[in-house]
């Protein structure tokens, strides 16, 4: 399967076969692509926009999840690298701004071309040390996990109320925490050679804003950290104004910049 294609890994709703950037978002724990829903439209004409869906949800929902997070950084490795011959960015929301920065890393690590811009939203940056039993193992119940999710928002209520529904999305959900939880235990590496971003909401109950503070030392080149009002999914609220901030920041980046005739 093509990962251009209608279905598969990757969704483009506006295909730009000789893009001036390739943009690709990541989605957030149980997510999938409809997070950036109508998002491709504000972007620039010459820019090609790729919605992920990481096994097991949205237009890859026919692939098995995947529950070891270099093994999700690998599948997408493969997926994505016939769409790296041109200038491209990451942004990822939540579980799916370390899911890029993993990327990040492993395009760094083979000594491939890397990302010219990341943005991180709403997630912690890595660390060593973290203290408390991880998340998952926090809500071992499925009352636990829906009171969670009521609180967190960002979840269709009919996910949460339907059960047949529910016990589809139920398993998408946990593979994500366990995922989320696997990666915040990992030891950082060394800055990424990338120009770096943090976003977040400011009444964010899931990831305070301290938690975000180590990002900056993860970079060689820290472009500062954008807070919105609202909650853990406030993208949602401000997808224009985010959408315009990301334009305008990887627009500014020299690598993204058309030569001069």
């Amino acid at each position: 399967m093509s990962p251009a294609g209608p279905l598969g890994p990757v969704t483009r709703r506006r295909p730009v076969d000789d893009p001036a950037v390739r943009l690709f978002l990541f989605h957030h724990a149980g997510g999938s692509h409809l997070l950036y829903r109508g998002w491709t439209r504000h972007f620039p004409e010459d820019w090609d926009i790729c919605l992920l869906d990481a096994p097991g949800r949205g237009n890859a929902q026919a692939l098995p999840l995947i529950g070891d997070c270099a093994d999700l950084v690998a599948f997408f490795d493969e997926a994505l690298t016939p769409l790296l011959d041109r200038p491209f960015a990451f942004f990822g929301h939540s579980v799916g701004a370390r899911v890029a920065y993993e990327f990040a890393c492993r395009l760094v690590e083979s000594g491939r071309e890397p990302p010219l811009w990341l943005g991180v939203s709403s997630f912690r940056s890595p660390q060593r040390g973290v203290s408390g039993p991880p998340l998952s193992r926090r809500l071992t119940t499925d009352a636990e996990l829906r009171d969670w999710l009521w609180a967190t928002g960002g979840v269709p209520e009919k996910l949460l109320t339907d059960d047949s529904l529910w016990q589809a999305f139920s398993p998408v959900m946990r593979s994500d925490l366990g995922l989320a939880d696997t990666w915040d235990r990992d030891t950082p590496g060394p800055p990424l050679p990338v120009p770096l971003t943090v976003f977040r909401g400011t009444e964010d109950t899931v990831m305070a804003g301290h938690t975000l503070d180590g990002w900056p030392r993860l970079t060689d080149n820290f472009l500062g950290a954008h807070a919105y009002p609202g909650d853990h999914f406030y993208l949602n609220d401000h997808r224009e104004a985010l959408i315009e901030r990301i334009t305008e920041t990887v627009l500014a980046l020299p690598a993204a910049r058309p030569e001069s005739g």
